[in-house]
């Protein structure tokens, strides 16, 4: 059986874990982060428990809108989240995000790891934008 691609990035945020956690799970904080490439998020919805759904819409400056959703499969709070990741798209291509969130001094050490991905390019294409995110993300908590 051959490993699929994943990637694994690291951010230490100037924030408590428990605050980077809420931006995760609050719909209205991830509006204003979460915002890969070019794209906006326009809409999001958050059900941030086991078995709960999620609903994140962007739109891209060349008017493209896209669509990603998936299921929380593990949280615990101000800790760790774990998520499936589905492109309205390609619903075929499921793969799996985990945000671990570990206390660093004053900040928190951030640890996302995206795997199964279906192929290289599409892994790369993930790292490109869950690296826009997280530089939001920077901006968002400072």
């Amino acid at each position: 059986m051959s490993t699929k691609p994943s990637l694994t990035l690291q951010r230490r945020l100037n924030a408590t874990p428990a605050k980077v956690f809420r931006a995760w799970t609050e719909a209205a904080q991830l509006m204003k982060w979460m915002h890969p490439d070019d794209a906006e998020v326009t809409h999001a919805e958050l059900n941030a428990r086991v078995d709960g759904r999620y609903l994140i819409r962007y739109l891209k400056t060349d008017g493209r809108e896209l669509e990603v959703s998936g299921q929380y499969l593990e949280v615990l709070p101000d800790a760790k989240l774990v998520f499936t990741w589905t492109w309205r798209s390609i619903p075929e291509q499921e793969s799996l995000v985990t945000v671990l969130l570990r206390p660093d001094g004053n900040g928190t050490l951030l640890t996302l790891t995206h795997e199964q991905f279906v192929d290289e390019e599409t892994r790369d294409h993930h790292q490109i934008g869950w690296n826009g995110g997280l530089d939001s993300l920077e901006r968002y908590l400072a």
